[in-house]
């Protein structure tokens, strides 16, 4: 909090409505509106709102990146490599210069996303960057014509020194392993997060161990346990696959940049376009309409923006630039694979007494491939050893995706507790009420949502493991996901209000499909007493003010205090001009259904357009910025604020194992999920929805193959690469939690990746319950699970 800000004590609600709602004393910055009552008391937030863009989406008016089209403008394809490792020791770009309709060549200088070597010394001096993986982009055309670009980049002629390559995790773990890297790498987080800790040792393709987390006598911790349970566990790499691909549109003219981008945050997309091409920030406008999803990957420029950047540059004419399915695939970022060996101590009563992690994560080329916190703040445990080793192949880089390592971590922790129970002969469900004991308020959340969650699978008629006879089996398992509470503190509102009665709201961030647009304008409109179809938003661009990505389930967060506090602002202003057509003190003025009217008489007031036109205002604006939660932070990291509380959620799933096929079936999943506020209940309905199912496609389905000789994706399409589909969609029955914190005057919160990150657990844990089988290794296919039917 800043030191310059006066504060004043408020006594605010916290708590679950209808549950356990208690009264709590916050220091709240002066000027603060005041507090909100529950959802049932509000006449716009908390209320299902229609989609405000679902007509523009539905009917094709809704422009993303694809659709961008300007005078002149150019189609640019990439030159991509061919093998896996290599020097390049010459380029010929010349007889693509000269096919006819090409207007620029770019050779890439620097390649982003990647890790880069601690000391540049360790490798010589290239005049091209060393292609680490295949599919690494190396140049691009633009031309007349995407077909003209496209036969151009057939005449680029590359000369390549190949060099040795590994593309599996467990080969590159090996001390004779080809080297990714000459020498220890480093790679500093850029737009998006990512990632990772300086100065860790490095061998071979090992660099680590990270030990962050750790805590205690791990060896005492295990000798004081009565059981101890270990497992190694697999997750594979999954790759994004949006329905909109990565893409963008440059247009440099003079010395000014306007950048459209399919992207989750349109800051990030200005700032490191200015930091490439040292141009001033004020230079640069990034504009997104609409992003067809990004689940992670979509922040910054990329690869790909900055070669459409110089063509348009070199081209003199704006340049579009939209990756191909295979592009998609290869070389903007994926979940990356993980192996994790993991042994748990307990007592008789469930207590934990050690949890031992070691971990190997493998993002390609890239580092920053953890396995997420929950291992050493998800339940108490006084004993906590944690080493992970980030594993380099010959592959394309890893990225942020929805649950960025905590979903890899909570398939084989939740398993694991799972295990400890089992084997102690205690109910999942009993075991973590003993152990979920961290911090009172989530608790009471959680176990909120074990019970309903519990209540809604049928879980009283859950049978022993194993019990279920026949060749088809079924079973009922849960798991529970915990995601940090993040704010963004770099976010600003602006309110403007018309005299014509002309309401707009305007913040830099963007909306990716997520609802943004239509969560800002019921706060707003709330505050105003009007129809969230009478606020005009504007997003997606960088010239408004500055705004939260749309990445760790933080906009709302973020997003809707300052959104408030400006709409709050106006309304006072609004008042004061229009208390004496009243008679009236400002103070005791509302604004409802329309209407401007005084407190306790509904006849003494004035509708909302009306009292602007004979208050006769012109137009009214005010800012916000959201300001520090009424707790302060656990901890600050640059612009992410990280609360001492969590966002949390339970997911049961129901599964249907054919024991002779080896497939699996999920049929039905249960979400019960807290999110502080629902600011429109159908939207985090339809996260919670979107998250289930991504994660039921990442336990089942999805899996990156690559061809161990040559390091080329085998299912590089949405074709070969299984994602789930309509067929193998369950049913989902979603119930979400009312949750108070006075924490800001919205108390909203995210829910992205709390949605995703436990499913793959609970699908698992179904299976253990159906089989009497742990199954190890994602994804669930037939060869997976037969194997795991056919163990000891």
């Amino acid at each position: 909090m800043s030191g310059a800000e006066s504060f004043e004590q408020r006594t605010l609600s916290a708590g679950i409505v209808g549950d356990a709602i208690k009264q709590v004393t916050r220091n709240v910055p002066t000027g603060e509106p005041p507090s909100w009552p529950t959802n049932a008391e509000l006449r716009v937030v908390g209320k299902d709102v229609p989609r405000m863009d679902a007509l523009d989406k539905v009917t094709g008016r809704a422009r993303y990146t694809f659709d961008v089209q300007l005078p002149g403008m150019l189609y640019a394809r990439t030159l991509n490599s061919t093998v896996a490792h290599a020097r390049i020791k010459s380029i010929d770009t010349s007889r693509a210069e000269q096919y006819p309709g090409v207007r620029a060549v770019h050779v890439l200088e620097r390649l982003l996303m990647a890790a880069e070597l601690r000391d540049p010394g360790e490798e010589a001096k290239e005049p091209y960057p060393i292609v680490r993986f295949t599919g690494q982009p190396i140049a691009a055309v633009a031309a007349i014509s995407a077909r003209a670009a496209e036969a151009a980049l057939a005449l680029i002629k590359v000369e390549y020194e190949v060099l040795p390559h590994v593309t599996e995790l467990a080969d590159a773990m090996k001390p004779d392993s080809p080297p990714v890297f000459p020498g220890p790498t480093e790679q500093r987080a850029t737009a998006g997060g990512g990632g990772a800790a300086k100065g860790l040792p490095q061998k071979g393709n090992l660099r680590g161990p990270g030990k962050g987390g750790s805590r205690g006598d791990i060896e005492r911790g295990f000798k004081e346990a009565d059981v101890i349970v270990e497992g190694e566990y697999r997750t594979q790499v999954q790759t994004h696959t949006p329905l909109e691909p990565h893409g963008l549109v440059a247009d440099w003219r003079g010395d000014e940049l306007t950048l459209y981008a399919s992207t989750q945050h349109v800051m990030s997309v200005r700032d490191e376009a200015a930091e490439i091409f040292k141009l001033p920030k004020e230079k640069i406008h990034a504009i997104s309409d609409y992003t067809g999803g990004g689940f992670g990957a979509k922040y910054g420029v990329g690869n790909y923006g900055t070669l459409a950047i110089h063509l348009s540059r070199k081209a003199g004419a704006p340049v579009r630039l939209v990756l191909d399915r295979r592009e998609e695939h290869v070389s903007v970022g994926n979940r990356p694979a993980s192996l994790q060996r993991l042994k748990i101590g307990a007592k008789r009563d469930g207590s934990l007494t050690a949890v031992e992690l070691h971990s190997f994560g493998t993002g390609g080329v890239a580092a920053g491939a953890g396995v997420g916190s929950c291992h050493h703040n998800m339940y108490v445990c006084p004993n906590v050893s944690i080493e992970h080793y980030d594993v380099f192949t010959n592959a394309g880089p890893c990225a942020a995706f929805r649950g960025p390592g905590q979903t890899q971590g909570i398939f084989a922790f939740e398993q694991a507790i799972d295990a400890v129970a089992d084997r102690l002969g205690l109910d999942p469900l009993l075991m973590r009420d003993k152990i979920d004991t961290r911090d009172a308020d989530d608790v009471r959340a959680r176990a909120a949502e074990r019970r309903i969650g519990a209540e809604k699978i049928g879980w009283a008629r859950r049978r022993a493991p194993g019990s279920d006879t026949g060749s088809i089996k079924r079973g009922v398992g849960m798991a529970q996901s915990m995601w940090p509470y993040i704010v963004n503190s770099y976010t600003t509102c602006e309110i403007r209000v018309a005299g014509d009665g002309t309401v707009e709201a305007f913040c830099g961030t963007q909306d990716i499909g997520t609802g943004t647009r239509t969560v800002f304008a019921q706060v707003v409109a709330e505050e105003l007493g009007l129809e969230a179809e009478d606020i005009k938003v504007h997003v997606g661009d960088s010239r408004f003010p500055p705004g939260p990505p749309s990445g760790g389930s933080r906009v709302t967060s973020s997003l809707t205090p300052a959104a408030r506090n400006a709409a709050h602002a106006a309304a006072r202003d609004i008042a004061a001009r229009v208390a004496p057509l009243l008679n009236a003190k400002a103070e005791d003025l509302e604004f409802r259904n329309g209407h401007i009217e005084v407190r306790g008489d509904s006849k003494s007031s004035l509708g909302f357009f009306e009292a602007l036109r004979r208050a006769g205002i012109e137009t009214i604006v005010h800012r916000a910025d959201r300001r520090d939660d009424y707790e302060g932070y656990a901890r600050k990291a640059g612009e992410l604020n990280i609360s001492p509380h969590a966002i949390g959620g339970v997911q049961f799933a129901e599964v249907c194992v054919d024991t002779q096929t080896g497939v699996v079936k999920v049929e039905r999943v249960v979400a019960v999920h807290d999110c502080g506020r629902p600011i429109n209940p159908k939207l985090v309905e339809s996260q919670i929805l979107g998250g289930v199912v991504q994660g039921v496609s990442y336990a089942l389905y999805e899996d990156r193959r690559l061809d161990a000789a040559t390091g080329v994706q085998l299912n590089a399409n949405i074709d070969q690469y299984k994602i789930v589909g309509s067929r193998e969609t369950p049913r989902i029955d979603v119930h979400l939690i009312e949750l108070l914190g006075g924490q800001s005057s919205t108390d909203a919160r995210g829910v992205a990746e709390p949605a995703n990150v436990a499913t793959a657990a609970a699908v698992a844990n179904a299976f253990f319950n159906a089989t009497g089988k742990r199954i190890y290794t994602l994804p669930m296919t037939p060869a997976n699970v037969l194997a795991a039917l056919r163990s000891e």
